[in-house]
This record gives C-alpha cells, sequence and structure tokens, in this order.
C-alpha cells in the first residue's frame, strides 16, 4: 500500500513539473512574439526612409539579448546572495533539476525546468531593449545602438534585475512588482531617455520659435498590427509571471491575470481615444495604440490582485497619462517617435505606484524605493555607456545621410521601393 501511495505521489509530481514547465515555455514563446509586435509598431511610427534599419536593429538586439543573456546576464540577476547589492560574475544556465529534487521538494520548487526559467526571463530582457529601439529610431548608427544593447542586456538590466526579482535589497525592502511595470518597462524607458538626450531630436521636429512639427509614421496598419501583437503576447508577459498553474489556485489566478491584462489594454484604448478626440477634436490612431500599450503596461506591476473593473480603471489612467506624457515631453523638446518613454516609463511609474491600491502587502514607501533606485541606477549607466560610445564611434548619422534615410545609409536598401530597373 505504501508503495502504491508513493508511486501516485510520484505521478502527480511528474506531472504537474511537466505542466508547469511546458506553460512557462508557451509563455515565453507569446513574449518571444512580443518582439514580432515591438517590430511592426516601430516600422509603423517611423518614416519609410528609416523602415529597413529599425526592422534590422529589432532582429539584431533580440539575438544580442539572448546571446549576452546567456553568457552572463542570467547569472548576475540569480546566483548572488538576498538582500544584496553587488551581484555575483559568472556564466550560463546551471544544472538542469534531477527528478530526485523534484521529488523531494516542498510546494516552492522546484516545479519547473531551470531552462523553461531561462527561456522565460531572456525574452523579458530583450522587450526591454526593445523599448530602447523606438525612441532612438530615424538618427542613431545602428553599429552604436547594437554596442549599447551589449552592455544594456548583458549587465544593466541583470544588475537591477537581481534587486528585485533575483532577491536583492529591493526584494527585501518589499518592493514589489509581479511582471515588470518597472523592472522592464521602466528600465527601457530610462535607458531611452538617457540616449535621447544624448543623441538629440530628428532635423526638422522642432523649431526655433517652439513650433512642434509632426512627422506622421509610413504605415498605420503596421502599427496597429504590431499592437495587437504585443496585446496577445503580454498574455504570456503577465500570465506566465504566476510562475505555474498545476494546482487549482494557480490555474484560477492566471485566469484572472489574463482577464485582468485584457480589460486594462481595452481600458487603456477608450480612455486614450476619449481624451484625445476631446483635446485635439480627433480621433487619433496613434494615441489608441498607445494607450493600449499605456493600459498593458499599467496593470503589469500587478495583474492579480484587482478585480477586472479595477483592472480597467487602473489601464483607463494609464490611457489617459500616457497622451499627456506624450505632448509633455514635445513640449520638453524630447524627441521619441514611437512615445515610448511615455508609455513605458511614465505609465510604468504609475503601475508601481498603483499596487498598494489592490495588495494590502505592498507598501507606497517600498514602491518608490524601487521606482527610485531602478531608474537612477538605469539611466545614469545608460547615459555613461552612451556619452562613451558617441566619444569612441559616435553615435548619430550625418545630417545628409538622416535626410536620405537610414536604411541606405546603414543597410544599403530601401524598405519600399518603388521600382527596380535592369540593364539589358
Amino acid at each position: 500500500m505504501e508503495e502504491l501511495i508513493y508511486a501516485t505521489a510520484a505521478d502527480v509530481a511528474h506531472l504537474a513539473y511537466a505542466i508547469d514547465t511546458f506553460y512557462f515555455l508557451i509563455c515565453g514563446a507569446l513574449v518571444m512574439w512580443m518582439a514580432a509586435g515591438f517590430a511592426m509598431l516601430e516600422a509603423g511610427l517611423v518614416r519609410a526612409k528609416n523602415t529597413t534599419e529599425i526592422l534590422t536593429k529589432n532582429v539584431a538586439l533580440y539575438a544580442i539579448a539572448c546571446t549576452m543573456y546567456l553568457l552572463c546576464g542570467y547569472y548576475i540577476m540569480y546566483s548572488s546572495d538576498a538582500g544584496g547589492i553587488l551581484p555575483s560574475l559568472g556564466g550560463l544556465i546551471g544544472d538542469e533539476n534531477s527528478v530526485d529534487a523534484v521529488l523531494a521538494g516542498d510546494e516552492d520548487g522546484p516545479y519547473y525546468a531551470m531552462r523553461s526559467d531561462f527561456f522565460f526571463q531572456v525574452v523579458f530582457v530583450a522587450t526591454c531593449m526593445s523599448i530602447v529601439s523606438g525612441a532612438v529610431a530615424e538618427r542613431m548608427k545602428l553599429w552604436a545602438f547594437l554596442a549599447f544593447a551589449v552592455v544594456m542586456t548583458g549587465f544593466i538590466y541583470p544588475v537591477s534585475g537581481y534587486w528585485t526579482w533575483g532577491g536583492g535589497f529591493l526584494s527585501e525592502a518589499g518592493f514589489s512588482d509581479f511582471a515588470g511595470s518597472g523592472i522592464v518597462h521602466m528600465a527601457g524607458a530610462a535607458a531611452a531617455l538617457a540616449g535621447v538626450i544624448v543623441l538629440g531630436a530628428r532635423k526638422g521636429k522642432y523649431g526655433k520659435d517652439g513650433q512642434i512639427n509632426a512627422i506622421p509614421g509610413a504605415n498605420m496598419p503596421l502599427a496597429t498590427l504590431g499592437t495587437f501583437i504585443l496585446w496577445l503576447g503580454w498574455f504570456g508577459f503577465n500570465g506566465g509571471s504566476e510562475l505555474k498553474m498545476s494546482d487549482i489556485d494557480s490555474a484560477n489566478n492566471v485566469a484572472q491575470v489574463f482577464v485582468n491584462t485584457n480589460a486594462a489594454a481595452a481600458g487603456g484604448v477608450i480612455a486614450a481615444l476619449i481624451f484625445a478626440r476631446v483635446w485635439f477634436k480627433k480621433a487619433d490612431l496613434t494615441m489608441a495604440l498607445n494607450g493600449a500599450l499605456a493600459g498593458l503596461v499599467a496593470i503589469t506591476a500587478e495583474p492579480l490582485a484587482p478585480t477586472a473593473l479595477g483592472a480597467a480603471v487602473i489601464g483607463a489612467i494609464g490611457g489617459l497619462i500616457v497622451v499627456g506624457a506624450i505632448v509633455t515631453l514635445d513640449k520638453l523638446k524630447i524627441d521619441d517617435p514611437v512615445g515610448a518613454i511615455s508609455v513605458h516609463g511614465v505609465v510604468g511609474i504609475w503601475g508601481l505606484l498603483a499596487v498598494p491600491l489592490s495588495n494590502s502587502d505592498a507598501t507606497f514607501g517600498a514602491q518608490i524605493l524601487g521606482i527610485v533606485a531602478i531608474f537612477a541606477w538605469v539611466f545614469i549607466a545608460s547615459l555613461i555607456v552612451w556619452v562613451v560610445l558617441k566619444a569612441v564611434m559616435g553615435i548619430r548619422v550625418t545630417e545628409e545621410e538622416e535626410y536620405d534615410g537610414v536604411d541606405l545609409a546603414e543597410c544599403g536598401m530601401e524598405a519600399y521601393p518603388e521600382f527596380a530597373t535592369a540593364k539589358k
């Protein structure tokens, strides 16, 4: 009888481990698909002459993020002692969980494969770096951007990631960020802001008399497609952060996270669209798209605790904030072609501050500490790297190359060639 009970328990443990590992991998694949969303969104919101280059950046940054996080980033983020400030240095992923460890483990794990955890974490790093891509679009040198990506994904992001998800001092202080409104999104925006400040605005964006000139994107269908892809991928982003679903409570939590994520995005669209209609007297598609993303960013810090209606309100406030933030940054002459700093940075802060409103375990003090620490670290470290790159290799294309488009200057091809001729 004892052997039969033990065998049954072992079978249950094996099945739960397989389910949680599979769920983790599928959620990671959804987050990886967000790379396509960012590529399409950014390709739609830049001018036609800069499309090939920004697509190249998005493909390359994903590959760099995956490689750097494998070489050192994952180890920096998850190998150090609890409560610390300085992380460890090392390499690669480590040994896989054994059958004995799984069967002997308690409810805290291990309950999924180590490599499924790595895969889920590495696509988050790529998401963070994708935020930078759009903000510096249309005037940055490709290879300078890729050089920054090496440092950002291999070292800058993993350090603040260790402070939080890796068990460092912010985690010990009670900072709460369920899926990364601050750890991923605000961090990417902080790096982008530093880059934009060093890089400067696009030629013709701002007039001498304070005039702000609109520079429309080339392809609104692509931008809309990109937004829907990101919306879909976000179910993996937030849903996967529950980490398991092989028991009833976890499965119910995953369902709640999915519902809340969707409700927040919808709330963001509606609020941004109405606000833009009242303010600009037009139904601004770009504001609606950014409203969806703002709602998603806002709910990412705590997609489990609120009710569905509460999540919609949190997302709606994010949609209102992003419209005001985009206009304000333009008035400050911070040129962000896709609104990434507003969507991921300003609204990311709102998402973190909203956590204590529904999660009684979180405090405003701990949330503010986390906001200041993450933003300061990523912004200052990124600013140093951008300044060094500017001095060593230059980060901005020439005025002539910017006028002609960085597609030809950096990639030697156009995304939308009118026609091609061949000699007989």
